[in-house]
């Protein structure tokens, strides 16, 4: 299936000929659902999935059965969201019709890794993996089992189908989120929440936009335009050690040494706060720096522990997650509500002493001030020393954005996922928290990795009578031990929507994991036969999101969405759902009632959405099936025009922080708050002992590479970035031949020229990227935009692309213990960090 450029070339433009003559491409579809045109031909609108955050409607157009056309919808209610695409999603069909379509249920004959299988039945395949399963439960125990649930936001309805069984069956379960290291850990540290991010339409809102780290000119191909129109209508700033897409298209780009965030945000937030440029109202109504903390012993200071007020707490009544925290006003000390956010004339400044009930006296001082003391380490010469950025130009940008509100903030997944990358999110978080751009249009910060975020209430769908899961967080796994880790082991995987033996093998533990024997069953559910299902001992063909019915919704825009089968299912591909189902009834006979057993799998799948809107919540409320059907809905919020706007309920209705984070009900995260306000100051005692009670700026490796091996810093001394490529997303389309083609068929590493040179490295030479773990090979490419002291690699190619080694067999499974000291899945919770890696790279024969 090579295809060559010349003809490439010729596709298009014939294909640009064509639409001249014949707008077809561009026209609306009246319905959503299948419509018939020319004669033998439909089109059907369904929406792409992949985990790319995009979830852009298509209009399939099948003729004789088969797919011809994909064409972007076009048919968003708000004309700032047509048309959605992009050519991953337009070329989709190379997955739906390529070699590597996993066409029939298989069953390993060979070594794992061999890619021996036998082609088996459904019959065949399902009770021999219901029998390995029993088997292991009941030697092991039902925890024994893991399932991983990947990117929930692509489909409700088959990934729920997954979770109901995982639960029934009481097995462990691994979230996506935190695997895949896409887990903003300052979200619930600060906010509370798992991620609240602005719809991109709120975007040209903002009259001054920081982009840290994130590419979205490359990575959000189908909301790049609303990056432009709100760099037309304010300021667009870019830091980014990399001149990557997005710093190229920025009014100015901040080329910041990596992992210096955390610097630059503190560095800006002392200008901002020395100036007095700050919203004095907002700080003292809805965040913690009021808050009293005692000079002793750096803890918060309760009512219930000061004189004059212990008799007033008596009267209160308050949530068990939430505290009664003592502030100073004009009138003197008094209790802050946390269960309302009223004016409070709070004193944001100042260091005061205390009588507490035991007749003893303290001295506190309020959160601002600790906060104003930590500052006074960044001076503007000092954050220039740490960031390599020029004094004048750091405290420029401060100015500039404080006198231009709102303020938006984008953090990018690239720059959180090292160790130490909360603390960066949470000294981000100062300056829009300082200018009051927090719940207010085009204002905030935002995380754009990944649909992970559950937009309204599955419980319904996802959780069965009598059902258990064991959450597990994937680094645990990965290392064989941990906090919830069971007791006899993981013992079999099961997964789907993800290829885990590319993108999660840290350091290889998955491969000699399963290749020991200390994994004793793997099976994998997908359309493609990737590296995964080539280390299964169970692959089920799974059908593509053009094959079946689904529910999706996204966190860039606001819509609800179907996925609808505009083609049968290829060969013997099966919906997850259907999978579920024929495992719940061989491993108990009790589970089938729990998936419909009296309708077949599309009539199963569109009455569970029904379930799922009904019983959704305020979000979904009045919508229904038939609605989507026709087209897009746009969820409710509680922002005008629904719009999607973080904590606007918050800062407009006085509502006390966080909003849920579905599912987790509001108890399990509100606690990370207990005042009821943002939070940048924690006391709980290892923050204390760690003296991250505030964002700070910490060395890069000091607590991994550097603490593991000492000598690392002179054998290896280039950092190891892995970026999202334009040509994939994540694994998915590795295999595509038209986008391999338009990459030379070949991965690379990108090299500064000065690294490239004192290694006798030129463009094009074949390369290997080593540390003491692991290795992988890619032609270099030296590129004049790559900081010196950084090798890129764009992940996502399968083994078979890189010689059977990884990319990730370099990376290592590192756990922040601050990640540990709470656990809510996918929220709070030890995440990957992909980032947090040294390497060298040195000239090898192709």
């Amino acid at each position: 299936m090579q295809l060559k450029r010349r003809s490439f070339l010729k596709m298009g433009l014939a294909a640009g000929a064509a639409t001249a003559l014949d707008m077809k491409f561009l026209r609306y579809v009246g319905d959503a659902a299948a419509a018939r045109t020319s004669e033998g031909e439909t089109i059907t609108r369904s929406t792409c999935s992949p985990n790319c955050t995009g979830a852009c409607g298509f209009n399939v157009h099948v003729s004789d059965g088969r797919i011809s056309t994909l064409i972007q919808s076009a048919d968003y209610p708000e004309t700032g969201y047509n048309p959605r695409g992009c050519l991953r999603g337009l070329s989709m069909m190379n997955l739906v019709y390529g070699k590597d379509r996993v066409k029939y249920p298989l069953i390993r004959t060979g070594e794992r890794g061999s890619g021996k299988f036998k082609k088996a039945t459904w019959e065949e395949a399902l009770d021999y993996t219901a029998q390995k399963l029993k088997g292991i439960m009941e030697k092991y125990g039902p925890e024994a089992v893991a399932l991983t649930v990947q990117v929930p936001g692509t489909g409700y309805v088959h990934k729920g189908a997954l979770v109901r069984l995982a639960g029934l069956a009481h097995w462990s379960i691994h979230h996506g989120y935190d695997q895949n290291g896409d887990l903003p850990m300052f979200w619930p540290m600060t906010f509370g929440v798992q991620t609240e991010e602005l719809e991109s339409l709120e975007w040209p809102n903002a009259r001054y936009t920081m982009v840290f780290g994130s590419n979205i000119i490359q990575t959000r191909l189908p909301d790049a335009h609303n990056l432009i129109k709100a760099k037309n209508n304010g300021k667009l700033v870019v830091f980014d050690p990399d001149y990557c897409s997005t710093a190229a298209k920025a009014d100015e780009w901040v080329p910041l040494k990596p992992d210096s965030d955390a610097a630059m945000g503190l560095g800006m937030a002392k200008v901002i706060i020395d100036r007095r440029l700050y919203d004095e109202k907002f700080l003292q109504d809805f965040t913690d720096f009021p808050i009293l903390v005692r000079k002793d012993n750096g803890k918060r200071l309760p009512a219930k522990d000061v004189k004059a007020l212990a008799n007033e707490t008596a009267g209160w009544k308050i949530p068990p997650y939430r505290s009664l925290f003592v502030i100073r006003t004009p009138k003197g000390l008094a209790i802050l509500n946390p269960e309302r956010l009223d004016a409070t004339e709070a004193i944001l400044e100042g260091e005061f002493e205390v009588e507490l009930t035991d007749g003893s006296r303290v001295e506190v001082r309020t959160v601002f001030s600790e906060l104003k003391e930590m500052l006074a380490e960044y001076s503007l010469e000092k954050v220039a020393a740490l960031t390599d950025v020029p004094a004048g130009q750091i405290e420029r940008i401060a100015v500039e954005a404080a006198t231009n509100t709102p303020l938006h903030a984008v953090y990018g997944a690239s720059n959180y996922q090292w160790y130490n990358g909360d603390l960066k999110g949470r000294a981000i978080s100062l300056l829009p928290v300082l200018t009051g751009s927090i719940g207010k249009s085009g204002g905030g910060i935002s995380t754009y990795a990944g649909q992970y975020r559950i937009r309204f209430n599955l419980k319904e769908w996802w959780s069965a009578p009598g059902g258990k899961l064991n959450w597990v967080p994937y680094l645990y796994f990965l290392q064989g031990k941990g906090k919830r880790y069971p007791q006899k082991g993981i013992k079999a995987m099961i997964g789907g929507w993800g290829n885990p033996f590319d993108q999660h093998n840290m350091a290889n533990r998955l491969k000699d994991r399963t290749a020991s024997g200390d994994i004793e069953f793997v099976v994998t559910f997908d359309f493609s036969m990737t590296t995964s299902c080539q280390w299964s001992d169970v692959v089920f063909p799974a059908t593509s999101w053009y094959e079946n019915y689904e529910l999706t919704a996204t966190i860039l825009h606001p819509y609800v969405q179907l996925q609808q089968p505009a083609i049968k299912p290829m060969f013997e591909s099966r919906t997850a759902f259907w999978v579920a189902r024929q495992l719940a009834k061989r491993l108990n006979p009790e589970f089938e009632k729990y998936y419909y057993p009296d309708l077949d799998e599309n009539e199963a799948s569109q009455e569970i959405i029904e379930v799922l809107l009904k019983t959704g919540g305020f979000e979904t409320k009045g919508i229904t099936l038939d609605m989507l059907k026709k087209g897009p809905v746009r969820l409710h919020s509680t922002a005008p025009d629904d719009r999607q706007i973080p904590f606007w309920e918050q800062v407009q209705n006085r509502v006390p922080f966080p909003p849920r984070s579905y599912p987790a009900p509001l108890k399990a995260t509100a606690r990370f708050l207990r005042s009821g306000r943002i939070e940048f100051y924690k006391d709980e005692d290892l923050f204390l002992e760690t003296g991250e009670q505030l964002p700070v700026q910490k060395e890069t490796f000091s607590e991994t590479e550097y603490k593991v091996d000492p000598g690392a810093r002179k054998k290896y001394t280039l950092r190891f970035v892995t970026k999202n490529s334009l040509y994939r997303v994540h694994s998915t389309h590795s295999n595509n031949v038209w986008l391999n083609e338009l990459q030379g068929n070949k991965p690379k590493v990108f090299l500064n020229k000065n690294d490239a040179a004192e290694r006798n490295i030129k463009t094009g030479d074949f390369v290997e990227i080593y540390n003491n773990r692991g290795k992988t090979r890619a032609y270099a490419v030296i590129d004049p935009g790559c900081r010196r002291g950084t090798t890129i690699f764009e992940q996502g190619w399968w083994a078979r692309y890189l010689k059977n080694e990884s990319y990730n067999s370099l990376t290592m499974p590192w756990i922040k213990p601050l990640h540990e000291i709470y656990f809510v899945p996918g929220i709070w919770s030890p995440t990957t960090v992909w980032n947090e890696c040294l390497v060298d790279v040195r000239r090898v024969t192709a």
